[in-house]
């Protein structure tokens, strides 16, 4: 793997170990999780132990340390999705992309993830595809936010 990128956002910060915390979520954007040698070349160059780094990218639920698809669904089973068919929504995803919650399809196409809220109560059952919301979500719904993703 090609550690260039992470050097250049690390030099964007100025090797501040205050920023570690926005190095980590550059690094994820870049990449789409926070691989293993990007963690280790972040403790080396802002001077961190490496049990640091990695307690940060695994306190928050934002970052991964898989590789995620080039799409990440999000499905919210906060109370009130839950109750208004959230878990219908769930297993039609996992039914359409042939993947259980908390895996990447084999193509790396699609990752799907179970989240319990997203603070839209009201909007339940609530979906986030690469951060864009739909709301009102029920099974039916799902093939055609999946179609366009497919093609392009």
């Amino acid at each position: 793997m090609n550690l260039r990128k992470v050097d250049e956002i690390i030099d964007s910060y100025n090797s501040d170990r205050s920023s570690t915390l926005a190095i980590l979520q550059d690094v994820q954007a870049e990449y789409k999780y926070l691989p293993r040698g990007a963690l280790k070349l972040m403790a080396e160059r802002l001077g961190v132990p490496l049990g640091e780094v990695y307690r940060m990218a695994t306190f928050f639920r934002a970052f991964s340390l898989e590789p995620r698809g080039e799409h990440h669904i999000q499905v919210c089973l906060g109370t009130a999705c839950h109750v208004r068919g959230g878990v219908q929504v769930l297993e039609q995803l996992e039914r359409d992309l042939y993947i259980k919650a908390g895996q990447t399809t084999l193509d790396g196409k699609f990752s799907l993830e179970v989240v319990r809220c997203l603070g839209a109560c009201a909007l339940g059952p609530l979906i986030l595809v690469d951060a864009q919301p739909y709301a009102q979500m029920t099974p039916a719904k799902i093939k055609k936010i999946l179609a366009p993703l497919r093609k392009g």
